[in-house]
């Protein structure tokens, strides 16, 4: 047993988030061997793509009781009460990530910690390594929703110091492993309904192009059509509650923005950003729907929100946009912001009419009943008396008083 793992007397049941690959099931046996522990596994289907039923096949293989494997459907869940919330804030990391995958960890460890409960589970585990993000996200979410679980990380303890130690142990209790995974993988994948997100291995080097077969979900801007697609957005409440006029679940409308934004080439990034954890990661992110989405919601609040509450929103988005980056979700901070952010949304109603077209979302219109857009205030012909041009006159005098007393303080 591993140092770090006899400290304490072994959990004697876990529930694992379990995707049925090689890792994850390389992490259940480790579980059963190095802890004598019982194993619960759970996958979620968060919109990654992927059929499931080969999991809870797998699982079952591995000698998991039926009783003990949980799949479940979280695609409206996690856009409903995860998402949305999220794009309501517009929140955007460093300036460019929409946050796919960080947003993701706060719903799978919620249910780890759910599946613990109902099971009778002492332990959760996870399959991210100490390098990354997704094991502060992960973690901080479970202790924030129970402070006495306990988390398993394997690839903080375990004495695996290779892929070919990996396989090794596999080849050893007949885990089965098919022929690509002998060898390294040359960048590994993270998706789900919002993104997917690759990262590693021909993508460490951030000076070297990604090669074109790391694109997944969209097509290139250059071989998108030649043709504009045409699209409109209604929300209500600051969220999206139609397409084209025709009224989706919040799942199924990101769905559908995905297959218009991959058609069109949108929602492409190629990003250093900086990981929680103290080093420069460079990951390669595809965000077609998300993409459209965020361009939409701001289009609808230009002419739905007031100033003074868009600028405070604007101000606020980087703090609020880090928390989730860095896994503070179910922080207190991060659900006093989202309230602010909740209130400002209530008038946040109506439609945007979008262009899509060769990687680009242009927006064409929008319109709301809730509208502070004044056509008599800004009209360059006769307002009617609407606007009194001269009162500008004391406006600018009263704002340039401190600037004038500041010049005259030094003698120009």
């Amino acid at each position: 047993m591993s140092e770090a793992s006899s400290k304490k007397a072994p959990p004697k049941k876990v529930v694992l988030a379990y995707s049925g690959g090689l890792d994850t099931s390389i992490i259940l046996k480790w579980l059963e061997t190095e802890y004598g522990c019982e194993v619960v596994t759970f996958t979620a289907d968060l919109g990654q793509g992927e059929e499931l039923a080969p999991a809870r096949k797998k699982a079952e293989t591995m000698g998991i009781k039926p009783g003990n494997i949980f799949i479940e459907d979280l695609r409206e869940e996690f856009v409903r009460d995860f998402v949305f919330p999220m794009f309501r804030a517009n929140a955007v990391y460093e300036g460019q990530y929409l946050l796919g995958t960080s947003i993701a960890r706060p719903l799978i460890a919620k249910r780890l910690v759910e599946i613990a409960k109902e099971t009778g589970a002492d332990a959760i585990a996870h399959g991210a390594t100490g390098k990354g993000n997704d094991q502060v996200r992960f973690e901080l979410s479970a202790y924030a929703l129970n402070p006495h679980i306990r988390v398993v990380a394997p690839w903080r303890t375990w004495n695996f110091k290779s892929r070919t130690a990996l396989i090794e142990f596999a080849e050893q209790h007949q885990i089965p492993v098919a022929k690509d995974k002998r060898g390294e993988a040359p960048f590994s994948v993270d998706a789900n309904l919002l993104h997917s997100s690759s990262e590693g291995k021909v993508l460490e080097d951030p000076a070297v192009e990604p090669p074109p077969y790391v694109f997944m979900r969209t097509v290139s801007p250059m071989e998108a059509p030649d043709a504009v697609t045409e699209i409109e957005i209604g929300f209500k409440g600051g969220d999206a509650v139609s397409l084209n006029g025709k009224a989706l679940s919040p799942a199924t409308l990101l769905a559908a923005l995905n297959d218009l934004g991959r058609d069109n080439g949108i929602g492409r990034l190629d990003l250093v950003e900086n990981r929680f954890v103290g080093m420069k990661s460079r990951g390669v992110y595809e965000t077609p729907g998300g993409t459209i989405l965020l361009q939409a919601h701001r289009a609808m609040e230009s002419i739905t929100l007031d100033r003074g509450a868009g600028h405070l929103k604007d101000e606020l988005m980087p703090r609020y946009a880090e928390l989730i980056y860095n896994g503070f979700w179910f922080s207190p901070e991060r659900e006093m912001l989202q309230a602010a952010i909740d209130r400002s949304q209530a008038n946040v109603t109506g439609s945007v009419k979008l262009k899509l077209y060769k990687g680009n979302v242009i927006v064409a219109g929008r319109s709301s009943p809730n509208s502070l857009y004044s056509a008599a205030h800004v009209t360059f012909e006769d307002d009617a008396g609407a606007y009194d041009q001269t009162d500008a006159e004391g406006f600018i005098r009263l704002n340039a008083l401190r600037l004038r007393l500041l010049g005259l303080s030094r003698g120009e």
